[in-house]
């Protein structure tokens, strides 16, 4: 069957969430069991994310093959159930190097290399060449920025050209504030950027309404009219109790039956099973049996999107244990210094270090870290929280003072963290850390890791520079901190756990690889932990 092609473009305003819409129509389609990829472009001339600051961009997630990618991928993996490729990502730094090289190259025939044709040629070749690769049923593309952005409508032309080759369908995501002032919804925004895709040649097949409250009736009639759409192509996407429900909400509407039929494709029963198990998850998620009350430490806290995976895995996991995770947001810089309020920490059913790059608040995440230690918090520490754990414990347990990172002391007496042998003679900063996925060995039975896994040998993404000191190995082993997963050729370690007590902190981001449907086994088992405290706080 011949690939066909859903095409998502924001109006107006960033933020309105085109990442769940087209994770949702994700999920709808591998609810009817079609094979179902998405693509993303993203403006920027950056290669990737790889180099950009997390309070512009937000997370930078990294997949299996080491690809640094926007976050909407996040939400497309989380809500498809699988794990995707860094040529799904299309970003005009891409784009535009491509084209310059081939014009280096002399592969323009000495032709004038412009915008259109040669960019947007490249643009459809590339869409053209994943579906002939992986011969997806439906490619849901998501392009990035707003209509009307400078920075996007090369993308938006390419796939008005697009749809003269293929069957494309076109669903534009817009926003309708409601005055408090008048109590109404209010259209002419959405009109104008209904507007400004037609005058780029492109007709929205549907039109997603971001509401805070309820479509009304007569926004929808008004909205049908002016864009010559029957009404049942308005198409509510109100605040949800959880972006999870977004699929099931769509269906309710009947924008699934919709959607197959504009795209020509065989009408089928959607997948009973599927459904059941992502409604049951949704229960859970929505009206959970319990709670508990995690405090997520981290150097970029002021803009979450910096931690949306970690975020989402702690949800995922608080599904599976039927409660709801009450997140209390901890900038580590506030704890520095003498400063710092510790007794918000007791109704604190377990914390979470996260990674992070530089050394601000690195010495605040160090002081939590001591607290949990001591106050016998279950404690889970990712990426730059596996580090400091270890320096805290090299501090405070194993009498080495002063010790710290080399990447924040490079004259430490104690360099407990060093920078990696692979790492020593790169000079370059994008794609050029250790990445993607990484195979682990875990080396004792009895270990938090090892109970959490369920398993010998596992893999787990990976983003950093720096790693455990083997030279301090044995000085921190015998004053008690467990080294309880190691890479293949035991080379790097990847887990270290303490004797007492519920601590881990594993050197990859295991967040990263959370779905909604398969949570992160070191969150579930954390959250599993802080079921049990919150339920027995004095134990």
């Amino acid at each position: 069957m011949q690939t066909k092609y859903i095409v998502v473009l924001g109006s107006l305003m960033s933020g309105l969430g085109k990442g769940v819409v087209t994770g949702s129509i994700l999920r709808i389609l591998d609810f009817y069991n079609y094979k179902a990829l998405p693509v993303k472009f993203d403006g920027y001339l950056n290669f990737d994310c790889g180099t950009m600051n997390p309070y512009q961009h937000g997370e930078v997630f990294v997949l299996d093959d080491s690809s640094e990618v926007d976050m909407d991928f996040g939400i497309y993996e989380r809500f498809l159930g699988k794990s995707l490729t860094g040529d799904l990502s299309i970003t005009g730094g891409k784009l535009f190097g491509s084209v310059i090289s081939k014009e280096r190259q002399g592969k323009y025939l000495g032709e004038t290399v412009q915008i259109i044709p040669h960019l947007t040629d490249q643009i459809i070749k590339n869409i053209e060449s994943i579906a002939t690769g992986k011969k997806p049923d439906v490619m849901v593309i998501e392009v990035g920025g707003t209509v009307g952005d400078i920075e996007n409508s090369y993308f938006i032309e390419a796939m008005r050209q697009l749809s003269l080759k293929h069957e494309v369908v076109f669903i534009n995501l817009t926003y309708l504030p409601t005055l408090d002032v008048v109590g109404e919804q209010k259209t002419k925004p959405a009109q104008i950027g209904f507007r400004l895709l037609l005058q780029d040649g492109i007709r929205s097949n549907f039109i997603i309404c971001r509401t805070a409250s309820k479509l009304l009736e007569s926004t929808k009639e008004k909205l049908a009219l002016f864009a010559n759409l029957s009404k049942d192509r308005i198409i509510d996407d109100q605040d949800q109790l959880t972006l999870y429900n977004l699929p099931l909400h769509f269906m309710d509407l009947g924008f699934d039956r919709l959607l197959i039929k504009d795209l020509g494709l065989k009408p089928r029963d959607p997948n009973a099973a599927k459904i059941r198990l992502w409604k049951e998850n949704v229960g859970r998620t929505v009206s959970p049996k319990g709670e508990v009350n995690i405090a997520l430490v981290g150097k970029y806290t002021h803009l979450r999107d910096s931690y949306a995976s970690v975020k989402e895995a702690i949800i995922h996991a608080a599904a599976k244990n039927d409660v709801r995770a009450n997140i209390d947001w901890i900038e580590s810089s506030d704890f520095e210094g003498g400063r710092g309020d510790y007794s918000s920490f007791k109704s604190t059913d377990a914390i979470i270090v996260t990674g992070g790059f530089g050394s601000r608040g690195t010495e605040g995440m160090i002081n939590i870290i001591e607290h949990a230690r001591k106050n016998r918090i279950p404690y889970l520490g990712l990426c730059l929280g596996m580090q400091l754990m270890a320096v805290e414990y090299a501090r405070n347990v194993a009498g080495l003072p002063g010790a710290n990172s080399a990447e924040f002391d490079s004259s430490a007496r104690h360099k407990i963290i060093v920078l990696l042998d692979s790492q020593k003679r790169i000079t370059a900063k994008g794609g050029t850390m250790r990445l993607g996925a990484q195979e682990c060995v875990l080396i004792e039975k009895s270990s938090i890791a090892r109970a959490a896994y369920k398993a010998n040998s596992i893999s787990e993404r990976h983003r950093h520079r720096y790693e455990f000191n083997n030279k301090y190995a044995p000085i921190l082993k015998k004053a008690g901190l467990r080294i309880t997963g190691v890479t293949r050729d035991r080379k790097l370690v990847e887990f270290i756990e303490w004797r007492t007590g519920f601590g881990i902190g594993t050197q990859s981001h295991p967040e990263l690889k959370s779905r909604f449907e398969a949570p992160a086994p070191l969150f579930a088992s954390l959250i599993h932990e802080a079921k049990s405290r919150h339920a027995h706080p004095s134990s």
